[in-house]
């Protein structure tokens, strides 16, 4: 089966020499023993919940370094902020419409029903990039102050039923994620982060269609096993394995893969 990764990054993996360059080898040294063609690839090498407009630079800059380095394996997606509206259209046109990554992720700086993303779903649209956004119902003292969950999501997507959107994580509580998204066809989710508990990807299709759902590691913070055993492990016929572990991502990507003369 041919397995594209939709969710990856340079942090979690401990290198002696901590570069874009170093970390984008090694990914795609661990992918291929595991059987991975392809990764997309977001954040830098640290994690920052509100970045500034220059890190959101910086960030998307290691990205940049790491397509460079690994162009066979590696796919850019751009980070973005609602937070700095401006700035991250600028990144879109800089990393995406300018330059060679093909989607957006959007993590923890602000909720995903605010209206500050739509101007960046839109821009995202129009150049034909993937979306994902993290999205998580927390227990506990729940979410992060700018965290999504998928009611949030939920939200965003009925107001931009033309975007190419994903659920990231399925919101971790991925009972609940799943039922808050089966009504909106114009989205999809993944797979990635969460433990690799039985029933999680049979639920998603029962409830979404293979065609709807998308596999992801959220490596290196996971192990690319542990997340491939959620689908490898499932109950589903082999043709919806082949749907979620490549076939449904290289069908989102292929509009702007072809812009850009990418043959993958």
């Amino acid at each position: 089966m041919r397995i594209w990764d939709f969710h990856c990054h340079m942090t979690g993996a401990s290198l002696p020499e901590a570069t874009p360059e170093a970390r984008a080898h090694h990914l795609a040294e661990v992918a291929d023993r595991m059987g991975i063609e392809r990764l997309c690839l977001s954040m830098g090498t640290r994690f920052l919940t509100d970045p500034t407009p220059q890190q959101i630079r910086e960030q998307n800059d290691e990205v940049l370094r790491a397509v460079e380095a690994r162009p066979d394996r590696i796919f850019g997606m751009v980070y973005l902020s609602p937070q700095h509206v401006e700035l991250s259209l600028a990144e879109l046109e800089r990393c995406v419409a300018n330059g060679p990554m093909v989607a957006v992720k959007l993590w923890v700086a602000g909720r995903c029903n605010a209206p500050e993303l739509d101007p960046l779903i839109e821009r995202a649209t129009e150049l034909r990039a993937v979306i994902l956004q993290h999205t998580w119902f927390k227990a506990g003292d729940g979410n992060l102050p700018g965290e999504s969950t998928p009611d949030d999501f939920a939200e965003l997507a009925r107001r931009h039923p033309e975007a190419t959107i994903v659920c990231g994580h399925s919101g971790g509580d991925w009972e609940l994620g799943i039922r808050a998204i089966r009504d909106l066809k114009n989205v999809h989710t993944e797979l990635a982060g969460s433990d690799p508990t039985a029933g999680f990807t049979e639920m998603a299709v029962k409830e979404l269609g293979a065609e709807r759902v998308l596999y992801g590691s959220d490596a290196a913070g996971r192990s690319f096993s542990s997340q491939l055993g959620k689908v490898f492990g499932a109950a589903i016929p082999d043709r919806e394995k082949e749907l979620i572990l490549g076939g449904n991502l290289r069908r989102l990507m292929k509009p702007i893969l072809e812009a850009k003369g990418i043959t993958a």
